[in-house]
C-alpha cells in the first residue's frame, strides 16, 4: 500500500480524533455525555442491585431454606412424606412457626410483645448457623459494630456460633424482645401457660424468611416445650416446616416426588421448596422491589433517549459548515460518515463508563438506604450489568444521536457558497424505527420483564403522541386567536415564531412535556399519593386485634373489654376451612392461572358467621337473609378472583367437617377499615361441629377511661395476663413499623427519582437550545430591520413561558391520571387530586423553560447583528 493510499485510508481516523477533541473543548458534546450516563446510571444501579441480591441469593439458597428441600404445610407434616424421605436414607428436622404473645412476669413489669415464636427439634439447623450472644451488653455491642453477621471463630464473645438449640425450659430471644419487655438474660419469658428461661440473645438464624412476621422479634424454643404453653389450638394459624438434607441426587428424586404428592388432591395446603425456588417470598419481595425500581429506571433511560436525539440534531446544524469544507477539500461521504461514527461510539464509550461508575456508587447507596431489608454483605457484582450498562450507552447514541449526524455526510460542499442547501432533513420513519425496536428489546432485556418493559415503552410513545396531538391543537388555536393589529407586537411576532415551525413546537412541547412528567410524578407521588395512603386509616378504626379467643373463654372476655369501657368492637366467630369444591367439580391450584388465584385455593379461609351482614360492608348483589340455611356471602374482589357467582355452590373443609352452602349474596369490603372482615360469611347465629375460636377488633381504651386511669399498653398486658393463649397485635405498632420500612422504599425510589428528574431537565434544556442559531439568524434580521433588544426579550420570553406553561399542564394532567391508577390499583384506596395541579403544573413548566431559556439562550440577543448574518451569509 502507497504512503498516498495510507493518508487516504487513515484519514478519517485523524479527523475522528481531531473533531473528538475539538468538540469536547467546545462544549459540543457535553449535553450528550450527561444525557448518556444518567439513563446508564439509572439503569445501572438497579441492575447492580438486582444482580447482586440475585448471587446472594443463589449463594445464601440453603440458608434461606434451612435445608436441601422443604416441605411446607399448614397443618402437620403428611407422615407419609416424612416416612419417604426416612426410607431415602435423608436426614430431617421439623420447625414450627406462628405468632403470639410472650409477656415479662407481673414482677418485672408485666409488658407484652408480640413475638414469632419458632419451635425446633435437635438437628435444627441442618444448613446455615444461628449465631448467639451470651449477654445482652455484648449482643447490643455486636450489633453497634456491625459484627453481628461475621463469624467470630473464638476470636470475640460477642457473638458465636450455636452448636445446639435451646434446651428443655429455656428460649433465645432478639433483642427486640428484651428491649420491649425490659428483660435481660436469665429473666423468665412467659409463654401461654408456661415461663421458660431466657438463656442467649439470639443474633442470627439461616431460615428466617419475609413476609408479615418478620416484623416481629423472634423468639427460639425447643419443641418439646411447646405442649405445655397451650398456645396451638385447633383452629390456630400454624406452619410446619419439614426440611432436608441429603446427596443432591437423592434431595431431587424426594422433591421431584414431594411436589407431585403435593398436589393430589386428597393432599392440601402443602408445598415443597427448594434450591433452585428459593424461598417464594422471599424473591417475589425482591421481584416486587426490583420491578418498581426498573420501571422509575426505564423512565429515566427514555427520556435520555429525548435528549439525545435533541442534542444529536443540535449537534449536526453546528457541523453543517463544517462537513460542507470537508468535501469541498475531496473528503468522501463514506470517510466522513466514518470519522462521526468513530466520534460517537468513543463519547459512547466513555459516557457510559462514567454512568456505569456513578451506578455503581448509587447501588451502594441503596444497600444502605435498604438496610435491614437487604443483607448489606452481598457478593461482588458480575459482568452483565457493566454490559447492559455499555449497551445502553452506545444504543442511546447510536439508536438515536447517530442518524442525524449521519446526515452530515451527504452535505453538498455547494453549501460553502449558498447557506440554503444541505440543511437536516427530518429523520425517517423507519431509522426511528429501527432505533426504537432497538432500544426497547434492550429496555425489555434490562428489566427482566417482558410485560413491564413493553408496558414502559408502549406508555411513553403513547404520552408522547398525546402530548404531540395537544401540542399541534394549541398551535392551530393559537393561529386563529392571536390576530395582527389587535394583539401586542410582542406576542404577534412570538406567535409567528412558534407557527412559523409547527412540527418543531410539537417537538419542543412533547419533550418538554415528558421530562416534566417526571417532576409532577415525583411530587405527586411523594408529597401527596404516599401520604393519603398513609393516612387512609379512619380516626376511630380498631388499633386492637386479638385473634385465639377460645370459646370458654369468650363471656370472660367481653366482660373484660365493657369493664375498661371499651363499648364499641367487632366480635366474630372464625372457623378455618379450605376450599376443596366449586359446584361438585374438586378445586386444585393448577386449575386457575392466576397467581393470587393458586394461593387462595391452595390456603385455608378465616371464615366466620353472623345472622345481620356487617355494617361495615356494602350488599352489591344478591340478598343477606338472616338465619337462612345453606347460604353464605362471599366478598366481591375473592369473588372476581376465582370466578364466583350468585347462585354457586362452594364446599369447605373445616377441620374434616365437610360443608356445602350457595352463595346467596355479594360482599364489598373496605379493607382500609382497619374492621374485623372475612372473605366468606354464613348468615346464620350457628355452626355446630367445626372447630372455632374467636377474632375481637377494638380501639384501645384511653388512660382517662380505665378504672386505674392507667396506660393503655397496661390494659394490654393485663388482657394477655388474663387470657395467655390468645395474640394480642397491636395495629399501630405494626403500622408504624410497616411504614417504617415504606419509608426506606421510598428513600430509594426518591433518590433514583433524582435520575429521572435530572433527565427531565436535561431534556427541557435540550429542547429550549435546539433551536438556538436559528433564533440568532432570526433575531438578527429583526434587529436589523428596527427591533429593539427589549422587544425581542419579550418575544423570547413570551415563547418560552407558552410552551413551558402548555408542557407542564400536559404533564401535570397526566400525572393525576397516573397518581389516579396507582392509588385505585396499587395502594387501593380512594384519591382526589387538587383540582389546582395542573395550574400549578403549568406555572412550573412555564417557570423552568424560562430558566433553561435564559440559561441556553442568554447569548442569542448579545451577538452583534453583523456577526450573526456575516455568519448566515458566509
Amino acid at each position: 500500500m502507497s504512503s498516498t493510499q495510507m493518508t487516504h485510508s487513515g484519514a478519517w481516523w485523524s479527523i475522528a480524533w481531531r473533531s473528538l477533541w475539538r468538540d469536547a473543548r467546545a462544549g459540543e458534546l457535553r449535553l450528550l455525555m450527561v444525557a448518556v450516563a444518567l439513563g446508564v446510571a439509572a439503569l445501572s444501579s438497579v441492575s447492580f442491585l438486582a444482580d447482586r441480591m440475585n448471587a446472594g441469593l443463589q449463594r445464601d439458597a440453603g440458608q434461606l431454606l434451612g435445608g436441601d428441600a422443604v416441605v411446607v404445610s399448614d397443618t402437620p407434616t403428611p407422615a407419609h412424606i416424612v416416612t419417604y424421605a426416612q426410607a431415602m436414607g435423608l436426614k430431617g428436622v421439623t420447625t414450627l412457626s406462628f405468632p403470639t404473645m410472650a409477656r415479662a412476669a407481673q414482677t418485672q413489669g408485666g409488658e407484652s410483645r408480640l413475638v414469632a415464636l419458632k419451635a425446633v427439634e435437635a438437628g435444627y439447623p441442618l444448613r446455615g448457623q444461628l449465631k448467639v450472644s451470651p449477654s445482652l451488653a455484648q449482643a447490643q455491642a455486636a450489633l453497634v459494630q456491625g459484627t453481628a453477621t461475621a463469624a467470630v471463630g473464638g476470636a470475640r464473645a460477642d457473638v458465636v456460633i450455636a452448636t445446639d438449640i435451646p434446651a428443655p425450659g429455656e428460649v433465645w430471644v432478639e433483642l427486640g424482645v428484651l428491649e420491649a419487655l425490659g428483660l435481660n438474660i436469665q429473666d423468665r419469658l412467659m409463654l401461654g401457660n408456661s415461663s421458660l428461661r431466657i438463656s442467649r440473645v439470639l443474633m442470627q438464624e439461616p431460615d428466617r424468611g419475609a413476609g408479615f412476621m418478620s416484623f416481629a422479634p423472634r423468639v427460639l424454643m425447643n419443641s418439646t416445650d411447646l405442649a405445655a404453653t397451650a398456645l396451638v389450638q385447633p383452629a390456630s394459624r400454624v406452619t410446619w416446616r419439614y426440611a432436608v438434607v441429603g446427596p443432591a441426587a437423592v434431595v431431587q428424586r424426594f422433591n421431584d416426588w414431594a411436589t407431585l404428592e403435593s398436589k393430589k388432591p386428597e393432599v392440601r395446603g402443602v408445598r415443597v421448596e427448594s434450591l433452585e425456588a428459593g424461598r417464594p417470598e422471599m424473591r417475589q419481595t425482591l421481584d416486587r422491589a426490583g420491578k418498581f425500581l426498573n420501571l422509575v429506571a426505564l423512565l429515566a433511560a427514555l427520556l435520555s433517549a429525548v435528549a439525545v436525539a435533541l442534542s444529536a440534531r443540535a449537534f449536526a446544524a453546528r457541523h453543517l459548515d463544517d462537513c460542507a469544507m470537508l468535501r469541498v477539500l475531496g473528503l468522501s461521504q463514506k470517510r466522513i460518515a466514518l470519522a462521526y461514527s468513530l466520534e460517537f461510539v468513543l463519547v459512547g464509550s466513555v459516557a457510559s463508563l462514567l454512568g456505569l461508575a456513578l451506578g455503581y456508587g448509587v447501588h451502594l447507596l441503596f444497600v444502605q438506604l435498604l438496610a435491614g431489608l437487604v443483607d448489606t454483605a452481598l457478593p461482588g457484582a458480575s459482568v452483565w450489568p457493566v454490559v447492559y450498562g455499555l449497551g445502553t450507552g452506545l444504543t442511546l447514541l447510536l439508536a438515536f444521536g447517530l442518524p442525524p449526524v449521519l446526515q452530515l455526510a451527504s452535505v453538498p460542499a455547494l453549501r460553502v457558497m449558498r447557506r440554503d442547501v444541505g440543511q437536516l432533513k427530518a429523520t425517517t420513519l423507519s431509522v426511528w424505527a429501527l432505533g426504537l425496536l432497538g432500544f426497547g428489546v434492550l429496555l425489555v432485556a434490562v428489566s427482566r420483564d417482558v410485560k413491564l418493559g413493553l408496558m414502559v415503552v408502549g406508555g411513553f410513545a403513547g404520552a408522547v403522541l398525546v402530548f404531540a396531538g395537544m401540542a399541534w391543537l394549541a398551535v392551530w388555536l393559537l393561529r386563529r386567536t392571536v390576530r395582527e393589529g389587535t394583539a401586542p407586537p410582542w406576542l404577534m411576532l412570538a406567535t409567528r415564531q412558534i407557527s412559523a415551525r409547527p412540527v418543531y413546537a410539537m417537538v419542543q412541547v412533547s419533550a418538554l412535556a415528558v421530562g416534566l412528567l417526571a417532576l409532577a410524578l415525583l411530587v405527586l407521588l411523594r408529597t401527596d399519593l404516599v401520604s393519603s395512603w398513609r393516612n387512609a386509616t379512619p380516626a376511630d378504626a380498631p388499633n386492637r386485634f386479638v385473634i385465639n379467643i377460645q370459646p370458654t373463654q369468650a363471656d370472660d372476655f367481653l366482660h373484660t373489654l365493657r369493664d375498661a369501657g371499651v363499648s364499641q368492637f367487632d366480635w366474630y366467630p372464625m372457623v378455618r376451612g379450605r376450599l376443596v369444591a366449586i359446584n361438585q367439580q374438586g378445586v386444585m391450584p393448577e386449575h386457575y392461572k392466576d397467581e393470587r388465584a393458586q394461593r387462595l385455593v391452595d390456603r385455608e379461609f378465616n371464615l366466620s358467621y353472623s345472622p345481620r351482614a356487617p355494617a361495615h360492608n356494602t350488599i352489591v348483589a344478591g340478598a343477606w337473609v338472616p338465619e337462612e340455611a345453606n347460604a353464605m356471602s362471599v366478598e366481591e374482589g375473592i369473588a372476581k378472583t376465582l370466578g364466583l357467582k350468585l347462585g354457586d355452590v362452594l364446599r369447605f373443609d373445616m377441620a374434616g367437617v365437610l360443608h356445602e352452602a350457595r352463595i346467596t349474596s355479594i360482599r364489598r369490603v373496605d379493607w382500609t377499615s382497619m374492621r374485623a372482615n372475612f372473605f366468606v360469611m354464613y348468615p346464620v347465629s350457628r355452626m355446630a361441629d367445626v372447630p372455632l375460636t374467636y377474632i375481637a377488633a377494638f380501639r384501645a381504651p384511653p388512660p382517662a377511661l380505665l378504672p386505674d386511669r392507667s396506660h393503655s399498653a397496661s390494659f394490654d398486658n393485663q388482657l394477655v395476663r388474663r387470657f395467655p393463649n390468645v395474640t394480642n397485635v397491636d395495629m399501630g405498632a405494626t403500622l408504624n413499623q410497616v411504614q417504617q420500612v415504606l419509608g426506606q422504599v421510598v428513600q430509594a425510589v426518591e433518590f433514583l427519582f433524582l435520575f429521572t428528574l435530572a433527565a427531565g431537565l436535561v431534556v427541557l434544556f435540550a429542547a429550549v437550545t435546539a433551536t438556538r442559531e436559528e433564533r440568532a439568524r432570526e433575531y438578527a434580521v429583526l434587529r436589523a430591520l428596527g427591533a429593539s433588544n427589549h422587544l425581542l426579550a419579550r418575544v423570547q420570553r413570551a415563547e418560552l413561558a407558552g410552551v413551558g406553561a402548555l408542557a407542564g399542564f400536559l404533564a401535570a394532567c397526566v400525572a393525576m391520571a397516573l397518581g389516579w391508577g396507582l392509588a385505585r390499583y396499587t395502594f387501593e384506596f380512594n384519591w382526589n387530586p387538587s383540582p389546582w395541579v395542573p395550574l400549578i403544573g403549568a406555572a412550573t413548566g412555564a417557570l423552568l423553560a424560562l430558566a433553561a431559556g435564559w440559561w441556553g439562550l442568554r447569548d442569542v440577543l448579545r451577538r452583534p447583528v453583523v456577526q450573526t448574518l456575516r455568519q448566515a451569509t458566509l
